[in-house]
């Protein structure tokens, strides 16, 4: 059964010193086959409205799954390259996410997963991207 949570999701990038992205929002927090998930709405203030995330935390593996206005699979695991594609209202990028550290400490009482990686979109520069995502069930 779904627990309410406040989700809180901080994302910055190392290289540039552009402004991070943070952001606290209500949603659920529930636990199903070994496998905890996170669950809220995207709002206007993300640039994701219409979009519902879905965070899936295994042990080991962390995928973020966008659907709605924005739809995504992002998967991440340490020391390994995994590739997606990023369907925007604008259009699609392909993404290759190559994932530096993975902490994730999370119970059924919620926890933290802390992401470094390094994100190339279209085959562009590499971003090297801190994820911060901490639970806390209410």
């Amino acid at each position: 059964m779904a627990k309410k949570a406040i989700i809180s999701v901080f994302s910055g990038e190392n290289e540039n010193n552009d402004e991070p992205i943070s952001v606290t929002t209500p949603g659920e927090f529930y636990k199903r086959n070994d496998c905890y998930y996170a669950v809220y709405k995207e709002t206007e203030i993300s640039g994701m409205e219409g979009t519902t995330t879905t965070l899936k935390i295994k042990p080991d593996k962390f995928s973020i799954l966008r659907m709605g206005t924005t739809s995504t699979k992002m998967e991440f695991q340490k020391d390994k390259k995994t590739f997606s594609l990023y369907d925007t209202p604008y259009g699609t990028l392909e993404l290759e996410i190559n994932t530096k550290q993975l902490q994730i400490d999370i119970n059924d009482e919620g926890g933290k997963v802390s992401v470094k990686y390094e994100l190339n979109i279209s085959k562009q520069s590499k971003q090297l991207t801190n994820l911060q995502i901490e639970i806390k069930v209410i």
